[in-house]
């Protein structure tokens, strides 16, 4: 059970709300004063204090300061003379909320109720603190090293709060894992959290895709179709190289942004939009800007919160327990107890991996199926997997084209993201010419 202090010179008012608290699981200590609210503060702490604006000893204004340095109490204002320099000032000071007098029972329990959720998930934070310094996990991601420590301090501060979140790094560092969980920390987990790669669905569906369309709209639309807004509503929605989204379309998204509604495609009906956005790409954001991969309006407005996730060579140890972590999955998947030799552990902690956390568990899948026993990582970087095969001399450009095409993908175990990376195309001309050549 919660522990609240409440602090108001009308009695009557005290006892009714500190009636509705204690039918939603508080424990209410009343006070008629700010001296007496300091007596039973120094008693020991409290999760929440509602405290009156205007008291006979001064105002809760003075308090809230107080314990914004002192304590990690939960403040609620409330007042019968409110301004708005008052809730202002109050909410700029880290006030929960802000009320007025006379209350609204309803409003009182929703509030309270959304305290009950952040002190669930601050607890559940410190759990997950506790598991970080023991086994290096921090929901689904992995890792010790003090540049991942300071990702973990930022999920923990954004995680219970609706802000956008703008994730950076390059490709295979871990983006969608650490959506997930900032996503799994917040209070709208019970809800869907749906991914969505920008760069792998074709120019001409990605408006549908996102904000849906109406029946008989274009050629095909044969029934209303639910965007990926939509369909995430009162969850979160993972928008993954949104650098690759086409810069008219980023207009749009912007719009929706800001007006919290979207129109479906070939529709006039304007449809309320409740999800939490949250977007990532392997670009720089300056280098996005630059090239006019992305609208400067649109980055103002996605980078409310910025994470920028370290390449693994920048994360000191944290490949060998990535490693480690890996070969544990594959050997309960496959009944084995497979090791690393001393010599892999070696050139795991020696190697640069340009393609970060994806390449190590790649290489690891790669030697679990090669060895038996003890595992070697002799061959770190050698471009494993089949040799590109020679361009037959005379042929077509198109079917030249398509035999390195496939074959990069192939060498790169089916990643498209690193094989376009390494052809110089974009991730959406990939799938593009893949379609072409699954069609013949």
């Amino acid at each position: 059970m919660l522990r609240a202090l409440f602090a108001d010179d009308d009695v009557d008012f005290l006892h009714g709300v500190a009636e509705v608290a204690a039918g939603e699981g508080f424990a209410v200590t009343g006070a008629r004063s700010l001296s007496e609210a300091r007596e039973h503060l120094a008693k020991g702490p409290v999760d929440l204090v509602l405290i009156d604006l205007v008291l006979p000893d001064g105002d809760g204004i003075a308090l809230l300061r107080e314990l914004k340095e002192t304590t990690r109490s939960d403040v609620i204002l409330v007042s019968g003379v409110a301004t708005v320099d008052s809730a202002i000032e109050a909410l700029r000071l880290g006030a929960l909320d802000y009320l007025t007098k006379p209350l609204d029972n309803r409003r009182l329990k929703a509030v309270l109720a959304h305290v009950l959720r952040l002190r669930s998930l601050k607890d559940e934070v410190g759990t997950l603190r506790g598991e970080l310094r023991k086994l290096g996990r921090f929901g689904q991601v992995i890792g010790v090293s003090p540049a991942m420590q300071k990702v973990y301090d930022l999920m923990i501060k954004v995680a219970p709060t609706n802000a956008t979140v703008f994730i950076t790094g390059e490709s295979g560092t871990g983006k969608e894992l650490v959506a997930r969980t900032i996503f799994d920390l917040s209070d709208r987990r019970g809800k869907p959290f749906l991914p969505v790669d920008c760069g792998s669905i074709p120019g001409n569906l990605i408006e549908s895709e996102l904000f849906g369309h109406e029946r008989g709209s274009f050629t095909g639309a044969t029934q209303l179709r639910r965007g990926y807004f939509e369909r995430a509503a009162g969850g979160t929605l993972f928008l993954d190289e949104i650098t690759e989204m086409p810069i008219e379309l980023q207009v749009k998204l912007l719009r929706v942004l800001e007006s919290g509604h979207l129109v479906r495609v070939g529709g006039e009906e304007h449809v309320p939009v409740n999800v939490r956005l949250i977007a990532a790409s392997n670009r720089g954001p300056q280098e996005a800007l630059r090239e006019g991969k992305l609208r400067e309006d649109l980055y103002y407005r996605i980078n409310v919160f910025p994470i920028l996730l370290p390449p693994l060579r920048d994360r000191d140890g944290d490949a060998v327990l990535l490693a480690d972590q890996f070969l544990d999955v594959l050997n309960a998947e496959q009944g084995t107890s497979k090791r690393l030799s001393p010599g892999a552990y070696d050139r795991i902690r020696a190697y640069s991996w340009r393609g970060n956390v994806r390449e190590l568990k790649n290489e690891l899948q790669r030697a679990f199926i090669m060895y038996d026993g003890e595992i070697e990582l002799s061959d770190l970087g050698a471009g494993h997997g089949p040799a590109l095969p020679p361009i037959e001399v005379g042929g077509s450009i198109k079917a030249s084209e398509r035999q390195l095409i496939l074959a990069t993908l192939e060498q790169h175990g089916g990643d498209k993201k690193a094989a376009a990376r390494v052809l110089g195309i974009s991730l959406k001309t990939l799938y593009t010419k893949l379609n072409l050549y699954a069609e013949r």
